[in-house]
């Protein structure tokens, strides 16, 4: 058994207490979460391996990195997906009466394992715009440098962020942009970004998420802005609104945007309701494009100038760092979660088949220890299988069904490589739901989530899914051509 106290080390294990991975193999994993630990603001983690384990007492042991350094965690998100990078899947959850939280992993089949070993070697050869520093450093020397990013912009390592490594090689960053979930990636869906101070570089930070009346003007105090996030593939996730937002910014300071680009996770499909009404536009369905997109954030940007969607037409003064190595069929983990309620691989795929949910009061699994993995409500007409949301680091403000047993559908045992997206698991709670009249508990949220008013409709007047997939097939294809354009990589059609 393992305990790990502390801060996060984004190294992949080579050992737990002395095994190697391959050693472990077969054996399952119980990780027992102590919150309360006396005196210590840090969770308290045991690791056991191996057989069943009644005891209570924590021996300290050790989880090695590559490098044979101690890894350590500051939250379960982490330690989770740590495991789920080596191959295990969570398989059940349950308390104690002591308070404490046991949460039973599972190593996943030699096929399957295998498969995502093979993804992983994949990343390898993908190097991203970020991590390039011969094109992006000569056009930053002698300029004041203006970032929006957050966690998910790093150079390479995942413990090297974009801003440490730039004042390194003398850059003058000013300034950072946060967008929703903040710099550091740890405020809730949908709260405020507030102004701060990076602690570790001492740089001021501004929020770009939600009105800042101020943006204008703190674009015009550098000579360059800079634009990293890690986006998902997704309409409605609002990494890509911020874009939007610098490149209209930059246009009306008159100052030139550079975007670091990086793979999308998604990118290997687009597909769902186009975008056509201005009527629906908002924060998560900015743009008139597919649900799921196919474009990574330096093609979006070429076609918002492209297109004409900034306000008069205008263009930005856009410079895109393509990433090398990189095509739309390449299966691609990024190396850092983009948001709290993302905590893996598996997640980000299941992620656009699921956000419509959030326009009704059924659970993703937002409070737990694997949202974006399960469906789920407090009635047993939609499934055996159980869990509880709670609250959770990053996710605690806005939890649908809060405290109560849901009954719905486990998804973690579903192949991330091999899903794409549909919204089956959507038209079947529906049709289940003995609540119909009140099942779009938010439907003018639900219809900017979809982008029309359609959707919603053909949902409640019975349509099947494959009717419902087969009415947006025309737009998809117009939008499929307007795509081309704008493809920096090879598509995967």
């Amino acid at each position: 058994m393992v305990v790990l106290i502390g801060w996060m080390v984004s190294t992949s294990a080579q050992t737990i207490d002395g095994r190697t991975l391959s050693e472990l193999d077969g054996a399952y994993i119980e990780v027992v979460i102590r919150s309360n630990y006396p005196l210590s603001k840090n969770f308290r983690y045991m690791i056991r391996t191996g057989q069943p384990d009644d005891s209570k007492l924590f021996r300290a042991s050790e989880i090695l990195d590559q490098e044979g350094k101690p890894m350590s965690f500051q939250t379960p998100l982490q330690l989770f997906n740590e495991l789920h990078q080596w191959g295990y899947r969570l398989v059940t959850s349950h308390g104690t009466d002591e308070g404490d939280e046991r949460h039973i992993f599972q190593r996943i089949s030699p096929t399957n394992s295998q498969r995502e070993e093979a993804t992983m070697r994949s990343v390898a050869t993908i190097v991203t715009g970020a991590v390039q520093r011969e094109k992006d450093l000569p056009m930053l020397e002698g300029k004041k440098v203006g970032i929006l990013g957050n966690q998910t912009s790093v150079v390479g390592d995942p413990d090297n962020h974009l801003v440490d490594a730039l004042i390194e090689n003398g850059i003058d960053v000013r300034f950072a942009f946060a967008p929703e979930h903040g710099f550091r990636g740890n405020i809730e869906r949908g709260e405020k970004v507030s102004k701060d101070v990076d602690t570790k570089t001492g740089i001021t930070l501004h929020s770009l998420y939600g009105p800042n009346k101020d943006a204008q003007s703190i674009v015009e105090s550098v000579d360059v802005m800079i634009y990293d996030l890690q986006d998902v593939g997704a309409r409605f996730y609002t990494y890509i609104t911020s874009l939007h937002r610098l490149m209209q910014l930059c246009v009306d300071a008159n100052r030139p945007l550079i975007v670091l680009d990086r793979p999308n996770p998604n990118g290997d499909q687009v597909n769902g309701p186009v975008r056509k009404s201005d009527k629906f536009k908002s924060t998560v369905s900015y743009h008139k494009i597919a649900m799921v997109h196919g474009l990574t954030v330096g093609e979006l940007a070429h076609m918002i100038n492209g297109e004409g969607w900034l306000e008069n037409g205008e263009k930005c003064d856009l410079t895109v760092i393509p990433v090398d190595g990189y095509a739309h069929s390449s299966k691609y983990v990024p190396p850092v979660i983009p948001s709290p309620s993302l905590p893996n691989y598996l997640s980000i795929r299941l992620y656009p088949s699921l956000c419509l949910f959030e326009g009704t009061d059924i659970s993703v699994g937002r409070g737990t220890d694997f949202p974006f993995q399960v469906i789920g409500y407090p009635d047993p007409v939609f499934g055996d299988f159980t869990f509880i949301p709670g609250s959770r680091e990053g996710m605690s403000a806005h939890v649908e069904q809060q405290g109560k047993m849901c009954y719905g559908v486990d998804l973690r045992n579903v192949d991330p490589d091999e899903f794409t997206f549909n919204l089956r698991h959507f038209v079947d709670f529906y049709q289940k739901a003995p609540f119909k009249d009140t099942f779009f508990a938010r439907p003018d949220f639900f219809d900017k989530l979809a982008g029309n008013d359609t959707l919603r409709k053909k949902i409640i007047q019975g349509w099947s899914y494959d009717e419902i997939e087969a009415s947006w097939q025309e737009e998809l294809e117009e939008y499929k051509k307007m795509r081309k354009k704008y493809l920096l990589y090879d598509d995967f059609e």
